[in-house]
């Protein structure tokens, strides 16, 4: 599939417990040109979670289903869950207008990058490995084993940082926030997207005196 539009897919990648969703969900509050693409899942719905809003939540066989009809631009395994973007859900938020925010892992990202085009791709870190695990004890949802499975999986995960095109540190909240703001603007406005965007400005502008 290639994105012939100007609006741009960006993938957004971090460790469990970085911040990333409540950095995306800010964002989106903030930009109405923004849209986060609904992935599928077989885990659980968490408490206040909604089906077709968080994620669209299915079983593992309706999931498997989904990948042989080739329905996903990626997907993986993650805490033995399945997590996957299928092709419709970005189709219909860039045929509406929105750029296209990916909430994925680094497995994910890979894919993405491989299959589309105009892809930006975003690396949220945690300021430490110490505020890292304070963020994921405060959620109250994890025994001490999964904690400790999660962090040396977060260790793997930021391994791959150096992959993507920007890296965002959230030590301070509304800086990550200013700082991923900033990452969109500028990508808006890049000559492609503003030659579609201003197109009236840039013709009127141009146009030679006394043509016409």
């Amino acid at each position: 599939m290639e994105n012939g539009t100007v609006e741009t897919v960006y993938v957004v990648s971090a460790a469990s417990g970085a911040g990333k969703t409540s950095l995306l969900r800010a964002l989106i509050e903030q930009d109405s040109g923004l849209a986060v693409s609904v992935s599928h899942t077989t885990r659980a719905p968490r408490s206040a979670e909604r089906d077709g809003v968080d994620y669209h939540f299915v079983d593992d066989p309706t999931f498997v289903g989904l990948i042989e009809q080739n329905a996903f631009v990626e997907h993986a395994h993650v805490f033995d869950r399945r997590y996957g973007t299928s092709w419709a859900a970005i189709q219909l938020e860039l045929e509406q207008g929105h750029d296209v925010l990916l909430e994925i892992d680094w497995q994910g990202a890979r894919q993405v990058r491989e299959r589309l085009l105009n892809v930006v791709s975003i690396f949220i870190l945690p300021p430490s490995l110490a505020a890292l695990e304070q963020r994921l004890r405060a959620r109250n949802q994890d025994s001490d084993e999964v904690i400790a499975r999660r962090m040396e999986a977060a260790v793997a995960e930021m391994q791959h940082c150096t992959e993507y095109d920007y890296l965002v540190v959230n030590d301070d909240f509304q800086q990550a926030l200013t700082d991923l703001n900033a990452i969109i603007q500028a990508r808006r406005l890049q000559l492609r997207r503003q030659l579609t965007a201003q197109a009236e400005i840039i013709s009127a502008l141009l146009e030679q005196p006394g043509s016409g």
